[in-house]
């Protein structure tokens, strides 16, 4: 058999609640829904981060987020630099094998030369290096105070220029164009698009299908329904080229819906939500699983078997070596990833690779070990603070976290504790 060709469909801020096949009571994603379909949907699949920019580097790289170099722990304070020059990403490894690559959309892992997306294994970059981008004109206006706006739209390592055009339909068809052009060599896709990260932008077509909703909702419910369209004009794309069943799809996002202000959507006293987490609780930015447990599916209809749904515990590291597996590709060195290949857990049924997943993020760290959750110093968005210091969950039975078990077992919350505080420690060398 031929290599698989991989797409890799990520969204920013996307909540766990706001897909049809995730229990949406008003947003309609049918060409997700039948994806979902096609091979797996994960309820028990996490980001590394709940913030942007390093859960991206866990997806690309295998790594924990701090080991990839994209962390708020490296020398007490953010690292802003890019990925690390050992930290391969996906695309570098896949190069050598003879596949051809490509991103289209969000980067935010560097904009030095040699961290941009053309320097980090990908043949073909059209997009933004920065966090966000207005939609049209697609300059960059937020965040950092006495910073002029500027402009963030590059092809490869020229800048260009497309005013006035959706952002979402341009990594669009920047994605089935490049389907079209590759479909006699291995490809590998990743097709990273920005909603529905702020700002609220969406063309009228779609802000007509949701024109019952509350504003706040209708811009989020039509944003997503831009990004399923989208999804529907690649897997089509997939097929006319005929390599569907011989392609790996995976589709997640970064993190959990954001708070954030949302141009004026934010009430005087009130923050936005206009996304959902659907049952979890947080928001983008907490270790509680709402910031963190994301909704992905993984389709590839020659190898996994379709109509699953798992609920096996995954993450996004695990996205490389599984990938490199499927490739037939020799798997990293020991120790030279976090992430473990799921492939066993999507063809046969079997268990997670995982004993623990671990995060860190500012002053939260949390585990996860089976049915049960710690979570330390957690927040529930960027602002908002919750009374535990340590909250112990059973997800079995309270996939909430409403419920803090932590009077009830102390030894377990004190060994999860301990797990996870020698994590962090071994996170960065002494030192550095």
């Amino acid at each position: 058999m031929s290599k698989p060709n991989i797409v890799v469909i990520y969204c920013d801020d996307l909540g766990y609640g706001d897909l049809g096949c995730y229990g949406s009571d008003a947003i309609r994603t049918p060409h997700l829904d039948s994806l979902a379909a096609d091979g797996v949907r994960f309820t028990d699949w996490y980001s590394n981060s709940p913030v942007c920019s390093p859960s991206r580097a866990s997806l690309l790289t295998g790594l924990y987020p701090a080991k990839a170099g994209v962390s708020h722990i490296l020398g007490g304070k953010r690292g802003t630099g890019g990925l690390k020059p050992e930290a391969k990403t996906l695309a570098e490894r896949l190069k050598p094998a003879g596949y051809r690559t490509a991103l289209y959309g969000k980067w935010h892992l560097g904009s030095a030369d040699d961290a941009k997306p053309n320097a980090r294994g990908f043949d073909d970059y059209f997009g933004f290096h920065a966090g966000c981008i207005d939609y049209y004109s697609h300059i960059f206006y937020w965040g950092v105070p006495h910073v002029n706006p500027v402009h963030d739209l590059w092809s490869n390592r020229e800048e260009v220029w497309h005013d006035g055009e959706y952002m979402t339909h341009l990594i669009t068809d920047k994605s089935v164009d490049f389907i079209e052009r590759n479909r006699e060599q291995p490809f590998f896709l990743y097709a990273a698009y920005n909603a529905p990260h702020y700002p609220m932008h969406a063309p009228e077509k779609y802000m007509q299908r949701y024109s019952h909703l509350p504003r706040d909702r209708q811009l989020m419910a039509a944003m997503i329904s831009a990004v399923d369209d989208g999804v529907g004009d690649i897997v089509a794309a997939l097929k006319r080229a005929g390599v569907y069943d011989n392609t790996i799809v995976f589709f997640s996002s970064d993190n959990g819906p954001s708070s954030e202000a949302r141009n004026y959507l934010d009430g005087t006293e009130d923050v936005y939500y206009g996304g959902s987490a659907g049952i979890f609780r947080g928001h983008k930015a907490s270790l509680f699983d709402g910031g963190v447990r994301e909704p992905a599916i993984l389709v590839y209809p020659d190898r996994v078997p379709a109509g699953q749904v798992c609920g096996q515990m995954g993450m996004m590291a695990d996205f490389v070596p599984t990938v490199l597996e499927f490739a037939g590709l020799s798997a990293p060195a020991a120790g030279e990833i976090d992430g473990s290949s799921v492939v066993p857990m999507v063809t046969e049924g079997a268990a997670t690779p995982h004993k623990q997943i671990f995060w860190e993020y500012g002053s939260q760290l949390a585990v996860r070990e089976g049915k049960w959750k710690l979570v330390l110093g957690g927040k529930l968005d960027f602002d908002r603070t919750q009374p535990d210091a340590v909250h112990l969950s059973d997800l079995e039975a309270d996939p909430g976290e409403r419920v803090n078990l932590l009077d009830t077992y102390p030894e377990l919350a004190a060994r999860l504790e301990r797990d996870v505080r020698e994590w962090y420690a071994g996170l960065v060398p002494a030192g550095k």
